[in-house]
């Protein structure tokens, strides 16, 4: 989930997300505050239902960006001491084995594993295995708390362009039309995104199916009485 910079002798620095997943985090939690817009009824609008619109819609993304900063730091935990027990079995691995290149390959990304020749594995287990590897406590940082608050703080504010319209206009009717309108700029902006990321020829064609698939989910959300 997260990418690596090297800086010269600075120890490498990991980024909280990488853009899928900052986009998923966002995707995620505007379709959770659009079950709730989707059920708005403006026709029995009232004060009262407006602002228990904006209670369950911000209790939402509270609720939601908690939950992902905590399960960002359950992810680093469990992937450090799946690093460490990683590098244990290569140190029971006999260099140049076949079983080396399978566990190697598995930390790797695709790109490289395809272009790695038999010698190039046999380089890295044995710099592997010149590394003094020693079990340390499983335990979080500053900077892990930073990045879950960091995760939070994405999706918590990410989603409220979708709330603000009842909050700002005064008529039930303008402000659920500019949420909407803000929510199919969200999402169509998210598929362009994930468009430009895949390579897609024609980025404005995944936006416009993920603006299209962002609706039915909704859709089939409020029809489940999620």
């Amino acid at each position: 989930m997260a990418t690596r910079e090297q800086d010269g002798n600075n120890p490498p620095r990991q980024q909280v997300l990488d853009p899928v997943s900052r986009m998923s985090e966002i995707l995620f939690g505007l379709l959770m505050v659009l079950t709730f817009t989707g059920t708005f009824s403006v026709a029995n609008a009232g004060e009262s239902s407006v602002r228990e619109l904006l209670i369950a819609s911000l209790g939402c993304n509270l609720a939601w960006g908690l939950v992902d900063g905590c399960m960002l730091l359950l992810n680093r935990l469990a992937e450090r001491g799946h690093t460490w027990r990683m590098l244990q079995h290569l140190k029971n691995i006999p260099p140049g084995s076949a079983q080396a290149f399978d566990v190697l390959a598995d930390a790797l990304p695709i790109l490289v594993t395809k272009v790695m020749k038999a010698e190039d594995v046999h380089t890295l287990h044995r710099r592997v295995l010149e590394q003094p590897i020693e079990r340390t406590r499983l335990s979080l940082g500053m900077s892990d708390l930073l990045a879950a608050v960091s995760v939070f703080l994405l999706v918590f504010f990410s989603t409220l362009p979708v709330v603000l319209p009842f909050v700002l206009l005064s008529e039930p009717m303008h402000a659920l039309r500019a949420s909407n309108a803000i929510a199919l700029g969200m999402l169509f902006l998210i598929g362009m995104g994930y468009g430009r990321f895949a390579g897609a020829r024609r980025p404005w064609l995944t936006a416009l199916v993920f603006t299209v698939l962002g609706i039915a989910l909704v859709a089939a959300t409020i029809a489940l009485g999620g």
